[in-house]
């Protein structure tokens, strides 16, 4: 049986470590197969924030990419995923999907997702946010299947720790392909 492949891009945005956390859930779904870009902000991000080497960051993965290699299988439409998370995901990346710039395979990757029209969650980080950021993202979430999901702390899950809001987090990212991460619901 062929797994669900998930793409999962990491740009040089903060948030770095949502993104060891959400590969650690994804591993814990047998039926899906998570495929792994990073840009090279990305890999400084993930050195800077997550106290981890970017290749025990890689070690997380199913499958990497090299960021430069255009002709990778997720550049190709024909190769089939059930979409692409980029967490965390930095303007630029946001600038570059929003306008087709796809000078890397991360941004390739996630134009293909958008021609297929499947899921593309971008898990957006900045602080406070220019009209640019702005336009860029709600012309993105306008287009068919694009989900806009900033790391917002849930504070009705009473988190008592940042492992609990990365949990919280990451479990909204997973909601978005119908997989549960044991997220805390809101239960009034």
């Amino acid at each position: 049986m062929q797994k669900k492949r998930i793409i999962v891009g990491v740009s040089g945005a903060s948030g770095a470590p949502l993104a060891p956390r959400l590969l650690d859930e994804l591993k814990k779904v047998p039926d899906v197969e998570s495929h792994l870009v990073i840009t090279r902000g990305g890999e400084m991000t993930i050195e800077e924030e997550c106290g981890m080497s970017v290749s025990q960051f890689c070690s997380k993965a199913d499958v990497i990419y090299d960021v430069k290699n255009i002709g990778a299988a997720i550049a190709s439409g024909t190769y089939k995923t059930i979409g692409m998370v980029v967490c965390p995901c930095s303007m630029k990346t946001v600038a570059g999907i929003a306008h087709g710039y796809s000078d890397n395979l991360l941004l390739r990757a996630a134009d293909v997702v958008l021609k297929e029209q499947r899921k593309l969650i971008l898990v957006t980080r900045e602080s406070p946010l220019s009209k640019v950021h702005l336009d860029n993202m709600a012309y993105l979430a306008g287009l068919p299947g694009v989900f806009i999901l900033p790391p917002v702390i849930s504070y009705y899950s009473h988190p008592q720790s940042l492992d609990d809001v990365e949990k919280q987090i990451v479990g909204r990212i997973l909601d978005r392909f119908d997989i549960d991460a044991g997220l805390k619901r809101w239960n009034p």
